[in-house]
């Protein structure tokens, strides 16, 4: 097969999705706005061939700059394939003009834009947080007036966690929409009490293949708005327990009711104090923020090679059983400036070395990151143990022993 795969150096784990594609016998044909001599050498040995266009954000231009790029091949194309969330319209719009299978863009618009998304779930009678679409801050006062409060209000096309706040009152809203000005349009929605966790799966033909769940310690909107939190998700080895099921009856309920097709999926969907299961949103592609290896390290399953087989030859070959809970734990230097120590982690490995995967901790010396803009901060910790009070004790233990400075 000759494939085109969008961006393919771009979010980190895209190089691994590109190597997936050539792993299961596929021609990749990348194209990005990086320049090829930049790519990172792990895409480039994968790619069979390559376009750089200006912006890979310009949708129009991209699209003719491809199509002229291909006129005369030799072989046709026979998939054009994205997983970052950017490029997801752009690889529907490139499928559908040059005739090839894929999701249409109007499918993929109910995953892309949420006041769409939310008419089409609660269209199906799921239960959906009340929501308005808003473009100027009159009708942000407005819908917050009919909503009520505390709310939220997030990019009706963002992503993950950015640019999306809670209002906890009219007090805060006027310094939220300041914030929020260059965002042409968002969507204004009721606040869900609960814990929040995401239903992750590989679909074939809308029909999940994989299915994953991952709670979030805190919820990511508390996560990413308080500096002293040291984000932690862990993965649920047992899918069976019935608030569990609860929320992939929904989650399955979601994805017919968009229509999706092959590929991933990442929901995201509330546990509320009464047992209720409440949907949040929806992408039809890959779970950033290392959610696809804590996915791996759960089944010790490649992921990125099933998907790959997966939107190209319509099989799963992967192993489903579920052997660990898995988390992740990003922590972030107090302190600015370059990193000077870092305490607790040589105890934290007596304690827990056995069963931690990964630790990417910036050292003493390096420029600490601006966690604002990275959930990956600076630096992780993986970790993975058959019981769950266990892995939440490792969790726990990874958040609060484990210290890191900068001045």
């Amino acid at each position: 097969m000759d494939v085109v795969f969008l961006s393919p150096q771009y979010p980190p784990e895209m190089p691994h999705f590109t190597r997936g594609l050539a792993e299961v016998g596929v021609r990749v044909l990348g194209i990005a706005d990086t320049p090829y001599g930049s790519l990172p050498a792990d895409v480039r040995r994968y790619l069979s061939d390559y376009l750089q266009v200006p912006s890979i954000m310009d949708e129009d231009d991209v699209l003719q700059r491809a199509t002229e790029w291909l006129r005369n091949r030799r072989t046709p194309i026979d998939k054009v394939l994205a997983n970052w969330e950017p490029v997801m319209m752009l690889a529907a719009r490139m499928s559908e003009a040059w005739g090839l299978p894929g999701m249409s863009s109007d499918a993929v618009l109910g995953f892309r834009d949420k006041r769409v998304m939310k008419e089409r779930v609660e269209a199906a009678g799921l239960r959906s947080p009340r929501s308005e679409r808003v473009t100027s801050a009159a009708e942000v006062y407005a819908a917050a007036e009919r909503i009520g409060y505390p709310l939220v209000i997030k990019p009706i096309a963002g992503a993950g966690s950015a640019d999306t706040y809670k209002v906890d009152d009219l007090g805060q809203l006027a310094a939220i929409i300041r914030k929020l000005e260059r965002v042409p349009e968002a969507i204004v929605e009721e606040y869900i009490e609960g814990e929040e966790l995401t239903y992750d799966t590989i679909c074939i033909g809308g029909e999940p293949v994989y299915e994953n769940v991952v709670q979030y310690f805190p919820k990511p909107l508390e996560g990413r708005s308080q500096e002293w939190i040291s984000p932690a998700q862990l993965s649920v080895r047992d899918l069976s327990q019935p608030s569990i099921q609860k929320g992939i009856t929904l989650g399955r309920g979601v994805m017919k009711a968009l229509g999706m097709g092959d590929g991933y999926t990442h929901m995201e969907w509330f546990l509320t104090p009464k047992g209720e299961a409440v949907f949040g949103e929806i992408a039809c592609r890959a779970g950033g923020a290392k959610l696809v290896d804590m996915m791996n390290y759960t089944s010790d399953v490649d992921l990125y090679r099933e998907w790959a087989r997966v939107v190209c030859h319509g099989t799963f070959e992967g192993q489903s059983e579920r052997k660990y809970n898995v988390g992740v734990v990003f922590k972030r230097a107090k302190g600015r400036g370059v990193i000077t120590r870092i305490d607790g982690l040589h105890e934290f490995r007596r304690l827990h070395g056995d069963h931690l995967l990964e630790e990417t901790l910036s050292r003493p010396g390096t420029a600490r990151r601006d966690w604002k803009q990275t959930l990956l901060s600076d630096g992780y910790l993986t970790f993975r143990h058959p019981d769950w009070s266990t892995a939440q004790r490792i969790a726990w233990d990874a958040a609060t022993r484990i210290t890191m400075y900068a001045q």
